[in-house]
């Protein structure tokens, strides 16, 4: 009878381990569940069978355990669940504004590096070149790079 029981507390762990890797995913009832019949079952089999009988039961856990994982992470079900599409565009804020280095404006924000500024009648975020500009100062774009607009003070 302790060996049924035992048999039936490794098996019921391994299960709920695939439930909760296949169907389940993430850290739920079936993750706990499955964890503490695996527990409960090797400190069963230290109990009632001894060290020898113990050490036996968490090997055949730990091997058990290792060869669900690898065989959960070379089977086709892994596929079947992972992303496969991947982000491939880019947005541009800057896209129709027709804005160019040497463009004036002011500052709407205080620019403390990075702010708002209004440039041909369009508020953006630009880039300070040099340093802190308060608002409402008179702004020049120096360079745009990689979709960021950099600003300097103009007299």
């Amino acid at each position: 009878m302790e060996l049924f029981i035992l048999s039936l507390l490794i098996v019921a762990g391994f299960v709920l381990y695939i439930i909760e890797v296949f169907l389940i995913p993430g850290f739920g009832m079936t993750g706990i569940a499955a964890a503490c019949c695996l527990i409960y079952g090797n400190y069963y089999a230290f109990v009632h069978f001894g060290p020898v009988g113990g050490i036996v039961t968490l090997l055949v856990t730990l091997v058990g355990g290792v060869g669900i994982t690898v065989w959960f992470m070379k089977s086709k079900t892994l596929e079947k669940v992972a992303l496969k599409k991947s982000i491939d565009y880019n947005t541009n804020p800057l896209k129709g504004l027709n804005i160019r280095p040497g463009d004036r404006g002011r500052a709407i924000t205080r620019l403390a590096l990075i702010g708002n500024a209004e440039i041909n009648g369009h508020i953006i975020e630009v880039r300070s070149s040099d340093g802190f500009i308060d608002e409402q100062t008179p702004v020049c774009i120096d360079r745009i790079t990689d979709g960021i607009v950099f600003v300097r003070k103009t007299n």
